[in-house]
């Protein structure tokens, strides 16, 4: 074979794969803390509609007014980068420095707070897809990044939580049926040019991918599946609330300043597994950043301190990998929420630092393989179970360039169906 047609060949083969590879989000180091979206005062699931306006966030507890820049970057379905160019996505340029930051006030623990608004004078989103959010230092480093979708309302979704139909999930499982319809899009080849993205209290380490149509009745999508569509039902959030934060409350069973910051130990909470479920209000995994003693502006007034977890779980092992796990942390598994067995109290532990207010958590357990263990969750899976599910549609007509997001569809477990 010529050498030239051979190493053409070799790099078509190989660059393709290099092409396509997958892009994942950085976890922010110990120092990033609060990461989060809004809309309002509100915080949100990362999912915007195109044009609306949200803002980023996030907090440096080194508080040295460090210089953050950020940049966009447009991805496929599959979260491998699109075709598109920098001008093609965004009118306007990222790579800009952050210019809306302030430091706290009047707290123990001193940080820089951060805010990024979307759009900005810099730049606007122009095209709907998922894109990474990358925060670099000053030396264009990279030292997070967040992942958020940007929808059109081309399509309507209409989404429904049913009961399972298995008689062995039927009291653990919630099932989703849904049907996309669009009266702007003529789907071509739906089964091939369709995707779709299903959502549990807006996490992505339990997210359903790649659902294809079921059947077609003239332009309408239809999904009726069982087993693809599933999610464990899971069990209600716990909460603490320490918008006084030298104060025990009810689920705070004391408070100690003995270190620089304030300790607050949380009642142990016992493994809610066979225990049948009980109503318990939650805001589905979010927070609430607060200070009851704030006078102006929550953000930069509230304050950080360690707040100790403990599980007492005996029908989980010692070996297994528990993690502390709400939106407060993006329901990250990393060393910082990992819990450790102590063999004299026989409970997990761990402390975590949190930006005092009003927050949800749970206990995440995986497996062996690193793989989110929800059959046996420490605190059981009940349909009763309020949750509030997402499907995002993806769209790529013949010819297009990149996967657009044609649609958003919304259920609530309240609502729940046989």
């Amino acid at each position: 074979m010529n050498r030239s047609l051979f190493f053409l060949l070799l790099f078509a083969f190989f660059g393709n794969g290099f092409m396509a590879q997958t892009i994942s989000d950085t976890a922010p180091p110990f120092n990033i803390k609060t990461v989060t979206f809004t809309q309002g005062e509100a915080n949100v699931y990362p999912f915007f509609r195109l044009g609306e306006s949200f803002q980023f966030s996030f907090d440096d507890l080194f508080g040295n007014e460090e210089d953050y820049y950020f940049t966009l970057t447009h991805c496929n379905y599959n979260w491998t980068k699109s075709d598109l160019s920098r001008n093609e996505y965004l009118d306007g340029n990222d790579n800009q420095r952050i210019q809306d930051y302030e430091n706290s006030f009047n707290t123990l623990q001193i940080y820089s707070h951060y805010r990024l608004k979307f759009p900005n004078n810099f730049c606007r989103i122009t095209k709907s897809g998922n894109y990474l959010l990358s925060i670099l230092n000053s030396n264009r480093e990279l030292v997070f990044s967040k992942k958020f979708v940007v929808y059109e309302e081309l399509a309507e979704v209409a989404m429904q939580v049913k009961r399972s139909r298995n008689v062995s999930d039927i009291r653990h499982k919630h099932n989703l049926d849904f049907a996309v319809k669009s009266d702007v899009i003529l789907f071509q080849n739906p089964a091939q040019n369709v995707k779709v993205i299903l959502f549990q209290n807006g996490k992505w380490s339990n997210m359903i991918v790649n659902v294809k149509p079921q059947f077609t009745i003239g332009n309408d999508l239809i999904f009726k599946y069982n087993l693809e569509t599933q999610f464990w039902a899971g069990n209600e959030y716990l909460y603490f609330d320490n918008k006084e934060i030298r104060v025990a409350t009810n689920s705070i069973s004391k408070i100690d300043s003995k270190s620089s910051l304030y300790n607050a130990y949380l009642y142990t909470n016992s493994a809610r597994r066979n225990k049948g479920y009980t109503f318990f209000p939650d805001v589905n995994g979010n927070f609430q950043v607060r200070n009851l003693i704030s006078q102006n502006n929550q953000e930069v007034e509230s304050d950080y301190s360690w707040v100790n977890f403990s599980l007492f779980s005996p029908e989980t092992p010692a070996i297994t990998s528990v993690y502390v796990t709400g939106m407060f942390n993006d329901n990250v598994f990393s060393a910082e929420n990992k819990m450790e067995y102590n063999p004299e109290k026989g409970v997990f532990e761990k402390a975590i630092l949190i930006k005092q207010g009003f927050t949800n958590y749970n206990y995440t357990i995986l497996n062996a393989a690193g793989v989110m263990d929800e059959k046996n969750a420490v605190d059981g899976n009940y349909y009763e179970t309020e949750n509030v599910y997402n499907a995002l549609v993806y769209y790529r007509a013949n010819g297009e360039r990149y996967d657009r997001v044609i649609g958003k569809g919304e259920a609530n477990s309240t609502d729940i169906t046989n």
